[in-house]
């Protein structure tokens, strides 16, 4: 009676493996599955099929190809599976050739639903063998998309054919049917050979690195309901401060679309502005200060803004310079951070934030009070790893907000550029096992640490995305990942 309810739409087909891999497709829509065993990947196809079969309200059609052959089969929404048309046997060669599997045989599966008579329902093979009776290898049945048919017990089919049965009395509402599959459709590689092959016309999955590539691009490119603001800190110079806001500001900017400014927060003059594009003015968090009153009033418009930060023109953030006053005679107070950073939020979304090397200095404080995400970067030489190890023993000593914000810090380890100047071979291993050492240091204090290899464009001039090297883009792709998730 199940069959009967089970329309043609939508199309669903079903492709079970020896090799652990199979398939589902939906109207078109390729569902890779890759696991331990056959089995499993029946469980996983099976799932993805019951999903379907409750999304619309009732018992899908799935055309199957597996050792068996090829054959129909009925789902239900609760999981139970039935036998829409006979199965081809399994020929004896074939069965020689499967692996040995924990799924009943067909004598064993009818013997149980004649034995039992209301045993609890079952959707899918268990793909762990069984504690009571474990199977012989002469025993086993073939892992086929017939075999789920009976391994639903006689009550748990009984139930869905009465089920089914009185269906057809029952009107259902509209508002609980939908046509629409909200399964996400896996786009083919693109890199590599895999994705060569895509391009010749073989669809080929993505590969695991270009699956976490693409969930990284993911995480980066979300809107957040209201502004976030990102500090980075160190107390020691040197430490790779500024390049860190930089790339953080780029790729936040590059792949979420967002309005993002950096912010240099030094005290006096710091030095974000020597390391980014200058725009056609000299204005500086000074002068941004001092026109605040006009850039809050209701009737500001967005792009006055503009004559206040400097933007860059291939990696798409804003930057909001330090005071630049040769006589360095003003120092930020706590007030005019409250002040540009009211504003700042105003006109953008994400605000990652340079800072200076002093943790008691009150613009520093007060920054941190803004923060919603802690970044820590440091070199790979032991002074500054050491200076980031004070500088979040000082914030958690604080307690509270700030306590809170160490813990759940990311630490970016960035390979020495001092020593790379002059070195190779061993030199080289060194460095990288130094950074190593480093990061495993910080990996049980703080929630991410990334590793950043060492890229001759971050040592000296303007910093641009573009101009990394391809193994250096995607680590910091992973390192801005774990700064948005923290918001």
């Amino acid at each position: 009676m199940m069959e009967t309810q089970a329309l043609d739409f939508p199309k669903i087909n079903a492709v079970l493996r020896t090799n652990g891999t199979g398939e589902v497709t939906i109207n078109g829509t390729s569902h890779a599955i890759e696991a331990a065993d056959e089995a499993a990947v029946l469980s996983d196809a099976l799932r993805i099929i019951t999903e379907t079969a409750a999304q619309l309200g009732r018992p899908v059609r799935v055309s199957t190809t597996d050792p068996d052959g090829h054959g129909l089969i009925i789902v239900s929404p609760e999981g139970v599976v039935s036998e829409a048309a006979p199965i081809k046997p399994t020929p004896k060669w074939e069965q020689d050739r499967l692996p040995v599997t924990a799924s009943p045989s067909l004598e064993t599966a009818k013997a149980a639903t004649t034995a039992a008579p209301a045993p609890t329902p079952v959707s899918v093979p268990d793909a762990s063998p069984s504690e009571e009776a474990p199977a012989e290898a002469g025993d086993a049945a073939a892992v086929t998309f017939g075999a789920a048919v009976t391994a639903a017990p006689a009550g748990a089919r009984a139930r869905a054919a009465t089920a089914a049965a009185v269906e057809p009395a029952i009107r259902r509402s509209l508002k609980d049917t939908s046509f629409l599959i909200s399964a996400p459709v896996l786009q083919p590689a693109t890199r590599g050979w895999r994705g060569v092959l895509s391009r010749l016309g073989l669809r080929m999955d993505p590969s695991p690195e270009e699956l976490a590539e693409r969930e990284d691009i993911r995480t980066v490119s979300q809107h957040w309901p209201g502004p976030r603001t990102v500090a980075v800190v160190n107390r020691k110079g040197g430490a790779n401060k500024t390049p860190t806001v930089v790339m953080l500001s780029a790729i936040l900017a590059r792949y979420s679309g967002a309005a993002t400014v950096a912010w240099d927060n030094n005290e006096s003059q710091g030095t974000l502005g020597w390391r980014t594009e200058k725009g056609g003015h000299n204005n500086s968090v000074l002068d941004l200060i001092d026109s605040s009153q006009a850039l809050l009033s209701p009737s500001a418009q967005a792009a006055e803004i503009a004559q206040f930060v400097h933007h860059q023109t291939s990696d798409k953030f804003d930057v909001l310079r330090s005071d630049e006053n040769e006589e360095g005679d003003h120092e930020v107070t706590a007030e005019e951070v409250d002040i540009a950073h009211q504003v700042l939020t105003r006109y953008y979304r994400l605000i990652v934030m340079d800072s200076g090397n002093t943790a008691r200095a009150a613009n520093w404080r007060r920054m941190i009070h803004h923060t919603n995400q802690l970044v820590v970067p440091v070199t790979a030489i032991e002074d500054r790893a050491e200076a980031a190890r004070l500088t979040l023993q000082t914030l958690e000593s604080r307690g509270g907000h700030d306590a809170e914000l160490a813990r759940n810090a990311v630490v970016i380890v960035s390979e020495s550029t001092d020593a790379k100047r002059s070195m190779s071979g061993d030199a080289l291993k060194r460095a990288k096992d130094e950074a190593r050492r480093i990061a495993d240091g910080f990996a049980p204090h703080v929630r991410a640490v990334v590793r950043i290899p060492y890229d001759p464009a971050l040592v000296n001039g303007p910093i641009r995305y573009d101009a990394l090297q391809p193994a250096t883009q995607r680590a910091w792709l992973a390192a801005a990942a774990a700064v948005a998730k923290g918001f």
